[in-house]
């Protein structure tokens, strides 16, 4: 490939960065000698005492690739062949997996809706209480999902996870949470993976890994293992299993060993806080919610957004919403670049 002329300035998402050079080095650390295959590994199995360690609890940790795949495991793990998945209607799994949760459960996803994309306690309760349990014309809730963060870039608080899991498991749900930001979200509120996932409630976990540095990992989590059980059987059916599964928990023993992908969620979170501030100060310039991670969603007139496409930047477009996400590396001179092409468009 040749290399450009121009530069390019890339806020479509924090996966269009490169590997972290600590995860590289696992790779080729684990690129020595043989191992088994299917997670049969001491690669894995040390993969798995990391996050115990991390998570201050035992754990089942099986390694995937994708965020997808990580979400449909899990909660086809907890699913029944007549049930439903109650989530936020702007959930990712209800908006961005192409069915594919519906594909592997067989369940139908319930879409509430809630301020600030997320659910709140009271209107799942009374959702719950309307669901029809024991009619056997209904199809009977079995799990709860959180996106956290979403994909609007709010945050669930604990308190807020506390309430949720509380109710779901007072009707008996389980909670699934899809962390494909993981570590912005932990960042953000400054507490330990323990305190936003099991000690909250949470059963399952998706947890992310590329979007903050690596390399194709991503990992299911269950805090039980009667759940646990059935997810090897799962992940075979449903073609999730690695033949080279090493190579995936080679990373994510490294990510989790010391604090550098928690210090990469937080510069990733304080570049998206910075250009926010930056933005705010120019007039026509709206920002959409809250900043609360590594992403914001900017309205503003066309005049800015036609200068934008016509400049060296990458970012989505949703409706009249802009989104820019914030890479832990993000260039500097990108963010220079970005604030001054808007504010020369609308001075």
């Amino acid at each position: 490939m040749q290399p450009m002329t121009e530069p390019v300035y890339e806020f479509r998402s924090d996966n269009t960065g490169g590997v972290a050079p600590e995860l590289l080095e696992a790779l080729v650390a684990a690129n020595t000698g043989t191992a088994a295959p299917y997670g049969d590994d001491d690669f894995t199995r040390a993969m798995t005492a990391r996050f115990r360690e991390v998570f201050e609890h035992e754990v089942t940790a099986l390694p995937i690739a994708t965020g997808t795949g990580a979400n449909c495991v899990a909660l086809a793990g907890l699913a029944n062949p007549y049930g439903s998945i109650y989530c936020h209607e702007t959930a990712h799994i209800n908006v961005y997996e192409c069915g594919a949760p519906e594909f592997f459960t067989g369940a139908k996803l319930v879409g509430l809706g809630g301020a600030d994309y997320k659910l709140h306690a009271a209107d799942l309760e009374s959702a719950l209480q309307l669901a029809g349990r024991g009619n056997p014309t209904r199809v009977q809730p079995f799990a709860l999902n959180l996106t956290q963060p979403t994909d609007f870039g709010t945050l669930y608080s604990l308190e807020e996870i506390h309430a949720l899991c509380a109710v779901a498991h007072r009707h008996g749900l389980l909670v699934h949470l899809d962390g494909a930001r993981f570590a912005n979200a932990v960042a953000a509120l400054g507490c330990t993976p323990a305190e936003m996932t099991w000690r909250a409630g949470v059963d399952v976990v998706s947890f992310g890994a590329t979007k903050n540095g690596a390399m194709n990992a991503e990992a299911v989590l269950v805090f039980d293992a009667t759940i646990a059980a059935k997810l090897p059987y799962l992940m075979k059916r449903g073609g999730q299993v690695l033949s080279k599964a090493r190579f995936v928990s080679a990373q994510l023993a490294r990510y989790l060993a010391d604090d550098r992908w928690l210090e990469r969620a937080r510069r990733a979170n304080a570049n998206a806080a910075g250009l926010a501030r930056r933005m705010r100060a120019i007039p026509g310039v709206q920002l959409v919610g809250s900043v609360d991670i590594n992403m914001l969603f900017v309205r503003m007139p066309e005049a800015a957004v036609a200068a934008l496409d016509a400049g060296p930047f990458r970012y989505y477009k949703l409706g009249r919403d802009l989104r820019f996400v914030c890479r832990h590396d993000q260039e500097p001179a990108g963010m220079d670049a970005l604030v001054a092409t808007i504010a020369g468009a609308l001075g």
